[in-house]
Formats: C-alpha cells, sequence, structure tokens
C-alpha cells in the first residue's frame, strides 16, 4: 500500500530519450498530435499520428500520459499505450480520454510516439481550468516536475531496485529537477544490465541480482553518484558552460 500511494504522485511510464527528437522527427514522416478541446469542465484528449510519407508505415507504439494537478497540489495519473500502423498519408486517433476539470485544476498530457524503442515524435499540452487555455511545451525542463523516476525495467529485480531505490529517494527528501530514468535490458541467462540515465549521462550500469542487500547497496551508490551529478551541473551553470 505504502508503494502503490508514492507511485500515484511520482510514478512515470517509460518516458524515453528526448534528446535528438527533434532531428529524428526530421528523419521520420510519422508526427504525434494532441487534439483537445472542452466542453464547460470537460475536457475531451485526442491521441492523433500522421503519417507525412508516401509509404505504409508499421510497428509503432504510442504512450499517452496524462498527469492532472487537484486544487490541493495532489497528482491523479492515466496512461494508455499500444501498437500501431498507418497507411500512407493517412492520420488515425490513437487513444482518447476524458476528463473533469473543476476550478483551479490542471492536466499536463503527454503523447509519445517510437519505432523499435527510439523516441521519434512528441506533443504535449497543459489545459487549465482557471486560464481556460492550452499551452504546448517545447522544453524538456517543461516535462520535468521534480522527483520524477522513470520506470522502464522488465524483471522483478529490475522492480526490486526501482523501489529500492524509489522509496531511498523519497525519504532523502531530495527532489531534482531531472527526471531519472531506470532502464533494464536482458543479459545472459536470467540476469540483466540495470543503468541509471540523467539525460545522455550514464550515472550507474550494473548486473541485477536476486540479492537485497546488493541491491540497496547499489541503491546508496545511485544516490551518491546523483548528488555529485546535481553538484556538478550547478557549477556549470555558474560557470555557463551549459
Amino acid at each position: 500500500m505504502f508503494n502503490k500511494l508514492l507511485k500515484i504522485v511520482f510514478f512515470v511510464i517509460a518516458i524515453g530519450s528526448f534528446n535528438n527528437s527533434f532531428s529524428q522527427q526530421e528523419e521520420n514522416g510519422v508526427k504525434a498530435k494532441i487534439v483537445a478541446k472542452s466542453i464547460d469542465n470537460l475536457v475531451d484528449i485526442k491521441a492523433v499520428a500522421l503519417n507525412e510519407d508516401l509509404t505504409f508505415e508499421d510497428q509503432y507504439t504510442y504512450l499517452l500520459f496524462s498527469l492532472k494537478k487537484g486544487a490541493e497540489g495532489n497528482y491523479s495519473k492515466n496512461t494508455q499505450s499500444g501498437v500501431f500502423s498507418l497507411e500512407a498519408n493517412e492520420q488515425k486517433i490513437l487513444s482518447s480520454l476524458k476528463v473533469n476539470l473543476q476550478k483551479d485544476q490542471e492536466i499536463k498530457v503527454y503523447l509519445f510516439i517510437r519505432k523499435n524503442g527510439e523516441l521519434i515524435s512528441k506533443d504535449s499540452v497543459i489545459y487549465t481550468t482557471a486560464e481556460k487555455t492550452k499551452t504546448k511545451i517545447s522544453k524538456e525542463e517543461d516535462f520535468t516536475i521534480k522527483g520524477i523516476v522513470v520506470d522502464n525495467v522488465i524483471t522483478k529485480m529490475g522492480k526490486d531496485f526501482y523501489d529500492y531505490f524509489y522509496q531511498a529517494y523519497l525519504v532523502s527528501g531530495i527532489k531534482y529537477g531531472f527526471v531519472i530514468k531506470i532502464n533494464e535490458k536482458p543479459y545472459l541467462g536470467r540476469s540483466s544490465i540495470i543503468t541509471v540515465y540523467v539525460k545522455d549521462f550514464k550515472i550507474n550500469e550494473f548486473y541485477s541480482r536476486p540479492d537485497e542487500e546488493y541491491l540497496k547497496s547499489m541503491v546508496k551508490l545511485t544516490l551518491q553518484r546523483l548528488s555529485l551529478f546535481n553538484k556538478q551541473q550547478k557549477m556549470l551553470n555558474k560557470t555557463g558552460r551549459i
């Protein structure tokens, strides 16, 4: 129950790499688009994919993710995903959701389209009833809510590491302004490789083991390296190098 409550606020299903996404979009004719309209307090949101090429495109995956902020600052999330294909010049509604927004509430909606695991197109909006407007998000920083940890694990050992890490991160009281991504890929036998990223920086990488003490030691090492990374980024910001 404790883990479930923690993840309601901060858990985000794998967002993927934002870097190089715009150059990838230019090379691929499949575009992501969010269409949103409101009637009274009901917001109708549709995730749309458009194939601008003259060829059939298949084996694409999408993720529609929404994060609703309540009037009291609490968060609730909704995720939808699937596989799709597009005929030449076809436009297709991939998924839709309806959200009831009351006064002082806000919803952020993100659509990601990938092929072979690579992010090729994205779109996003913020919808606020108080302002009765929707705003495009164009920078990665605008996607960030402090404390987000992206879970992209595939085994129980990866899930255990994520749980241990998330609890330690939350208890630490530190909420970095960058997204932390925990990825996992298969290795020999039943083993796997777990990698912790911030942007394109590899913070920690190790082979998984069904050993609680070992996984918690990796959590401790990861938190130490994240702290060092954060300090280095602040120093670079002050010197104007990034």
